[in-house]
């Protein structure tokens, strides 16, 4: 997939990864010059492709009391410096159209919230970007409607776009992840990516199941945020993967990739069976 200004670093090539912070309390760990392009961190260590997702505004907080960000203007500073640190993508949300532009000048990939993955005008003036644009699945969504944001975003001009499973409401406050959305939305006829961790809705232990399901179904990436310290995260910390195992997870995901045909289409015969 390419940008409006050339090439950029392939994205979802057997596993890729969104690290995850919501503000700058952990961003030194990335902005530390002497492990710039080492290989101390485990996705860089295992040679996957790594997308750096974070938040400047987390607009849609059940609380008005809850953290949100440090604001688009400082959130895109700090998110600009790990990209040019680590000279790796960056991948950020956007709720409203006049985000956009200035989001467009510094993030590789467009976010698109599930909450708003129908909202026509968001997805035309993310599109307008040139960028990449992910699209999450609203948790109130069948995944047919994937189709038509994707589509959205091509009449727009654009031909970069991914879909991500978010988890499928079951209730009240809680989510499952059915595994034939992830089957279902590759009809969107783009890269198709799992969000274990939001999708877990809150429990944590249920993130490598999550994820084992979704590279075992043949998924383009994996969405997964991670925290070094996920009991004092500022944000979501039931939802983010410990940084101390991530590596240990990978290790098996990639196994599983190497050896599933999920991605093959079965074909199925129905003529009739005999010895």
């Amino acid at each position: 997939m390419q940008a409006k200004d050339g090439p950029r670093k392939p994205i979802g090539m057997a596993i890729a990864l969104a690290f995850w912070a919501s503000d700058d309390e952990r961003i030194t760990t990335f902005l530390d010059p002497k492990k710039k392009n080492n290989n101390h961190f485990g996705p860089f260590r295992l040679g996957l492709p790594l997308v750096f997702k974070s938040s400047f505004d987390k607009a849609n907080r059940t609380s008005s009391k809850s953290f949100r960000g440090p604001g688009m203007a400082e959130g895109l500073k700090i998110l600009e410096k790990v990209k040019l640190a680590y000279d790796i993508p960056i991948v950020t949300d956007v709720h409203e159209t006049i985000q956009c532009e200035s989001v467009g000048r510094v993030a590789d990939v467009i976010q698109i919230p599930a909450f708003l993955c129908r909202q026509t005008d968001l997805l035309v003036a993310a599109a307008k970007t040139g960028r990449i644009i992910n699209i999450k699945k609203g948790q109130f969504c069948a995944p047919s409607v994937m189709v038509n944001s994707a589509e959205k975003i091509r009449l727009a001009g654009n031909p970069n776009v991914m879909v991500c499973e978010r988890g499928t409401m079951f209730g009240y406050n809680d989510l499952i992840v059915d595994p034939r959305n992830l089957e279902w939305m590759r009809e969107a006829n783009c890269p198709v990516l799992d969000g274990g961790g939001v999708a877990s809705g809150g429990l944590r232990e249920l993130i490598p199941c999550i994820a084992r399901t979704a590279v075992a179904v043949g998924v383009d990436g994996i969405f997964m945020e991670v925290h070094d310290n996920p009991l004092n995260a500022s944000v979501d910390g039931p939802t983010q993967w410990p940084l101390r195992h991530l590596e240990e997870l990978l290790e098996e995901l990639i196994a599983i990739a190497r050896v599933s045909k999920g991605k093959q289409r079965f074909n199925i015969d129905l003529t009739p069976y005999s010895d």
